[in-house]
């Protein structure tokens, strides 16, 4: 991979939130907050509805603004991949991970990638979503070019819902 001579982004700055064409509110609701958890912190009329973690404005937008049974985008075509949601540990993975498996929500996969552990799934409007947590920094493997060491195998669930116990 090329260098790029462009400054790097100062190491703070983060995604601050997704904003999503969604076909049907409610049934999006049913998802984000019933199920991930995510609390409304406000509506803007009956198209569009926001909501956070933790009282901030909104991490997660969502809105009918192109029609209501909207469809998405057919497979094959550029766009958004997936959205990843970082949980603050371990244990809150392993928390929503038990509510997807007590609503029989169906999940697409999921990865032990040595940075993180992550679960993979489709939203109602079979936008991809990934749910992580990061493991400590410090134990991070870094190859000798300095980038990060990254892999996918596969994710011990039994272990990581060991730490609801």
């Amino acid at each position: 991979m090329k260098k790029s001579n462009i400054p790097i982004t100062h190491p703070e700055t983060v995604i601050g939130h997704v904003h999503l064409t969604v076909a049907d509110l409610e049934r999006s609701l049913g998802f984000y907050r019933d199920i991930l958890g995510f609390e409304v912190t406000t509506g803007y009329g009956d198209s569009a509805v926001f909501l956070s973690a933790g009282g901030y404005h909104h991490h997660i937008g969502l809105n009918t603004w192109a029609g209501r049974g909207a469809t998405p985008p057919a497979k094959g075509h550029s766009g958004l991949f997936h959205f990843a949601i970082l949980f603050p540990s371990r244990k809150e993975l392993a928390t929503v991970l038990k509510r997807l498996i007590d609503a029989g929500y169906p999940l697409t996969g999921m990865a032990d990638h040595g940075v993180s552990e992550a679960i993979y799934l489709n939203d109602p409007d079979d936008i991809g979503v990934e749910l992580y947590a990061d493991r400590p920094k410090k134990t991070w493997k870094v190859k000798n070019d300095g980038q990060v060491e990254m892999v996918t195998e596969p994710l011990d669930v039994n272990d990581l819902l060991g730490e609801l116990n």
